[in-house]
């Protein structure tokens, strides 16, 4: 199923200079990470502060096309600059959930915004990711199956966020996307637990 994620291999071709530029200058991939993350974090705040204010929601899809760019150079220089390491992999997983959590909660704040469905699209997305993860431990690969995943989510809410701005919806509209949004989580959820557990059987038969 096609995702926001299948681009990634043309959009890594695009900051491939970028990753040697940084490489160069002694950045590493935790560092790039941590970035992402304490732009997340301040994102968040900003809307948390100001949930009537339009600005935050304007700057909101630049911000999360930032973060999508440093998301793909962390692990572009983990994987071709020598710079695995296991704190590496907790940042990435942790940073990418608790990145999600701040920028998008606060939409709860946001008057004719449902809180009890976005924070159930949050929950979801933490529950989504978790699934991936634990694909690992019973023997599949980290799974990034669609059609509701971390840069799905992303645009999702990018869209949102413009839309709050404009006043292009209405808060009946707006529950009405969340719903969806919830919709399309939960089937991503079941999807990548069914991926995890038919490559697993794979793996063990072989």
């Amino acid at each position: 199923m096609i995702t926001i994620y299948d681009l990634k291999p043309r959009f890594q071709n695009l900051l491939r200079p970028l990753c040697a530029r940084f490489v160069r200058i002694g950045l590493t991939a935790n560092h790039i990470t941590l970035a992402a993350l304490i732009l997340s974090v301040a994102g968040g705040i900003w809307i948390a502060l100001a949930p009537g204010s339009a600005l935050p929601l304007l700057t909101l899809p630049l911000l999360l096309f930032v973060r999508m760019a440093l998301n793909a150079i962390d692990g572009m220089m983990a994987r071709e600059f020598n710079q695995k390491s296991r704190l590496g992999a907790l940042l990435n997983e942790l940073g990418d959930v608790l990145a999600d959590v701040c920028l998008y909660l606060p939409f709860a704040l946001i008057p004719g915004v449902s809180a009890v469905l976005c924070t159930l699209v949050i929950l979801l997305g933490v529950i989504v990711e978790m699934t991936g993860v634990i694909a690992v431990q019973i023997g599949a690969s980290r799974r990034y199956d669609g059609p509701f995943g971390k840069s799905d989510r992303a645009f999702a809410f990018g869209l949102l966020a413009l839309l709050l701005a404009f006043d292009f919806i209405s808060p009946q509209l707006s529950t009405i996307y969340l719903a969806i949004l919830i919709v399309l989580s939960c089937y991503t959820l079941l999807n990548r637990a069914q991926k995890a557990l038919r490559e697993a059987g794979e793996s063990t038969r072989s």
